[in-house]
């Protein structure tokens, strides 16, 4: 599942998401979402969040179920 809408991601949901500091690279930095940053229904870039670790990013992979 890809992070563009806001209704696929929960709290406690494990995610992979982009770093603002590896948006040329693409690399991505798992984690637990703690925070739903983004209040619009979809984003085309994917709906940020904050993980539990504090760092902050938009959702391109759910790993969740």
């Amino acid at each position: 599942m890809n992070g563009n809408n806001r209704s696929n991601i929960k709290q406690g949901m494990q995610v992979a998401i982009v770093l603002k500091k590896d948006q040329r690279t693409g690399n991505l930095t798992e984690g637990i979402v703690q925070d739903i940053l983004t209040k619009s229904a979809t984003h085309p870039h994917g709906i940020k969040v904050r993980l539990t670790t504090g760092e902050i990013g938009r959702v391109k992979e759910i790993l969740d179920s």
